[in-house]
């Protein structure tokens, strides 16, 4: 595939979207970076404003296999990566793979389970891979998950800990839509009926090999710089209590390819690295106990400090 046939399909890709989750484009494309990155979306916010949809949506136009888990308090491991069961006619033990072996896994309201099974996705998400019954079985190739996570004052919420954390490359709010795409909203026609008539822009073996095309995006010797700067900058103890880990660093590095290969260029700008800091590095920070402000608010004002290459 040439580079202006994945761009156009790209664009084609958050357009067809943004037709379902209106008034958002900033938010799709983030998904979108996120997922060419080869990583997973955490999506925090209130019930009730497109979380679900939006992974619905994105593994249809996809053509990729969806699968929804609604984790609740009695939530097992076995029910999210399957588990053996004996069967008479073949005399033998047969599994039976769990909602986790799917190309999208929209894992609803992850905070609602206990830390047990929010663990299981762990290996899932890192190594693509699950370990049932001593025996390693593989994921689909794409596997994305996306998870929604509730504001952690609500009642009946387990907060993810930091292991689980890292994991996600990208922590998203979709906020209330603006009152003009409230409206075409609430005059249109259900959003489930529409994505139903979707079509795939891309298949999964244009999917991989558009996630391979991030690794081909250029990052100058400055823009490393500029990186080291910022990811400093996390560690003086001036912003927050601990800084990024080099696994971040590489992370947030991916995602910065991802944003430039959606704005169609073949080079990471630090306009990039600027657009995905706050998405990729605050759930991973806790700001200092003097700042006074939340995780993304404190690393936009750290941004503003450190100068550009």
């Amino acid at each position: 595939m040439s580079e202006s046939t994945l761009a156009r399909r790209l664009s084609r890709l958050a357009d067809q979207i943004s037709t379902i989750i209106v008034g958002k484009r900033s938010q799709i494309d983030d998904c979108i970076a996120c997922l060419l990155a080869g990583g997973h979306l955490l999506i925090e916010d209130v019930p009730g404003v497109g979380k679900t949809t939006l992974a619905h949506a994105l593994a249809v136009s996809l053509g990729l296999r969806f699968s929804r888990v609604q984790f609740t308090a009695d939530l097992m491991p076995s029910d999210l990566v399957g588990v053996s069961v004996f069967e008479r006619s073949k005399e033998s033990f047969i599994f039976h793979p769990g909602p986790v072996f799917a190309q999208v896994l929209l894992a609803d309201e992850i905070n609602r389970a206990g830390p047990k099974t929010q663990s299981a996705l762990l290996e899932a998400m890192e190594e693509h891979q699950v370990s049932v019954e001593g025996e390693t079985r593989p994921l689909p190739k794409p596997f994305f998950v996306i998870a929604t996570q509730n504001p952690t004052d609500q009642l009946g919420t387990y907060p993810l800990p930091e292991s689980q954390l890292d994991r996600f490359l990208m922590c998203i709010t979709l906020g209330y839509p603006d009152r003009q795409s409230e409206r075409a909203l609430l005059s249109g026609e259900d959003r489930r009926d529409v994505i139903e008539r979707l079509g795939a822009v891309m298949n999964p073996a244009e999917l991989i090999e558009a996630q391979q095309a991030v690794f081909g995006v250029h990052v100058s010797d400055a823009l490393l710089d500029y990186l080291q700067a910022l990811i400093a900058a996390t560690r003086s103890g001036q912003w927050f209590v601990e800084g990024l880990s080099p696994r971040a660093g590489i992370a947030i590095l991916r995602a910065a390819r991802a944003r430039a290969l959606l704005g169609q260029r073949d080079y990471v700008a630090p306009d990039d690295v600027q657009a995905i800091l706050p998405q990729t590095a605050a759930h991973r920070l806790v700001p200092v106990a003097s700042a006074g402000r939340g995780r993304v608010e404190q690393v936009r004002a750290m941004m503003e400090a450190v100068g550009l290459p």
